[in-house]
């Protein structure tokens, strides 16, 4: 796996994801209490002995930059490092990212210093656990110049999707970059016998194979594609065209993955954490998903609090509350008397009294966290928020989708934006 370069992408806006990209890069999202997204794909390349890798980054990436910086140190024998290749203007082109591949384009004099003859493109935004030496050994047992990761999709949210079809030898032979509609994603459905190979059997709904957004390219085919065209986008471009230029394959990945592009998919997948028996489990002692380390206190309950299929995590404080089925993240504070129910807490980056500066215009006479007498019931609260005391954040009248003064809804789900203060008996 020393031959491999591996290229992270977290550039995007994430505009499927506000408010929660509203300060940040999409990769920079909170995650399970005290993950962030991009350590999924950091974590899936270092339990893949893949240890030289880049994060290209540009949208709102300050938190993106800080988090990656003091999560992955490698010592300075192990030849392996995880670093930040910033969107930058330069003479010859003052243009920023304008699309995926652009974004390698625009850093391939930096992929042309290092001794490698495959590059590895991963999302930064994904929830999975792939073994990526499998699809590397794929790659060269097939004499593939470029391979892509293949998962399925049920019809309803193949739009969001690269869609493909694969010969019976896992050649990609069909590649249609999102259709948005029925007719165009007609003639894409998968077969019972492409389905077996992922364990999953065919229904009423049809089933489609998906590019995951993970490609393995040769270093020389990757190049012809970086110098001999000015395409922008692999998925658009690139992977449709190779078909007819390039040995394209496919590799199955029959595995738990969950594309964090909506509210309503990131909101399900952490819904999905807290059940008995969850389709993906961050406690692998062989293959652990990394973050942050952090030296917080233990989480403080002292009143009478009743806790039922949830996750905790560091440094809380809990009063006499009623919690079910919920995240609580870090340094998250719950006021007696409130109850949450099926939500996600992020917590906070600090506790009371708050280094807050005087233009960011936050009423800091709100404790930080939620109040007393509070009700929170599908509902995503973002970092630093402040819940004044007998809040109600319910989603009353079933609205789909609005933006409030404090609040926003997006597919029924309540979001309360980072460092928002809501005065005591506001009803949401």
């Amino acid at each position: 796996m020393k031959n491999v370069l591996t290229l992270i992408l977290g550039g995007g806006a994430g505009t499927r994801l506000y408010p929660l990209t509203k300060y940040r890069a999409k990769p920079a999202v909170p995650l399970a209490g005290k993950y962030r997204l991009i350590d999924v794909s950091v974590s899936n390349c270092i339990n893949s002995n893949l240890r030289r890798i880049y994060v290209l980054t540009q949208y709102l990436s300050a938190s993106l930059n800080r988090h990656v910086s003091q999560s992955y140190a490698f010592d300075q024998f192990s030849q392996g490092s995880v670093d930040i290749l910033a969107a930058e203007q330069r003479a010859e082109d003052s243009s920023w990212f304008q699309g995926t591949a652009d974004a390698v384009r625009k850093h391939w004099l930096t992929m042309e210093n290092h001794d490698c003859n495959l590059i590895l493109v991963l999302p930064g935004d994904a929830l999975y656990r792939m073994d990526y030496a499998k699809m590397v050994r794929q790659h060269r047992e097939t004499g593939a110049e470029i391979t892509v990761a293949v998962n399925t999709v049920p019809q309803r949210v193949a739009h969001h999707f690269g869609l493909l079809r694969l010969e019976e030898d896992s050649s990609i032979c069909e590649f249609r970059e999102k259709p948005k509609t029925r007719e165009g994603q007609a003639g894409l459905e998968a077969p019972p016998a492409a389905l077996e190979k992922f364990g999953v059997k065919a229904g009423n709904e049809p089933i489609f194979l998906a590019s995951m957004g993970a490609y393995l390219f040769n270093r020389d085919v990757l190049h012809r594609w970086m110098t001999e065209t000015d395409h922008i986008d692999f998925g658009k471009q690139i992977i449709p065209e190779s078909i007819t230029r390039n040995k394209v394959y496919g590799y199955i990945f029959d595995g738990y993955w969950e594309d964090i592009g909506t509210i309503d998919a990131f909101y399900k997948a952490h819904m999905d954490f807290l059940e008995p028996d969850p389709p993906f489990r961050f406690a692998d002692p062989v293959r652990p998903i990394y973050t942050r380390p952090r030296f917080l206190p233990n989480t403080r309950v002292p009143g009478q609090a009743r806790v039922a299929q949830s996750v905790v995590t560091d440094g809380c404080s809990i009063g006499s509350a009623d919690i079910r089925k919920s995240i609580i993240g870090l340094r998250s504070v719950i006021g007696d008397g409130s109850k949450v129910d099926e939500s996600i807490l992020m917590g906070a980056d600090f506790y009371d009294p708050a280094p807050v500066s005087p233009w960011e215009n936050i009423d800091t006479s709100i404790p930080l966290g939620i109040g007393k007498d509070c009700v929170v019931r599908r509902a995503i609260l973002d970092k630093n928020v402040r819940i004044g005391d007998g809040v109600r954040i319910v989603n009353e009248k079933g609205v789909e989708n609005a933006d409030g003064e404090f609040h926003h809804i997006r597919e029924g789900i309540v979001i309360i934006p980072k460092n928002v203060a809501i005065p005591h008996g506001t009803v949401i």
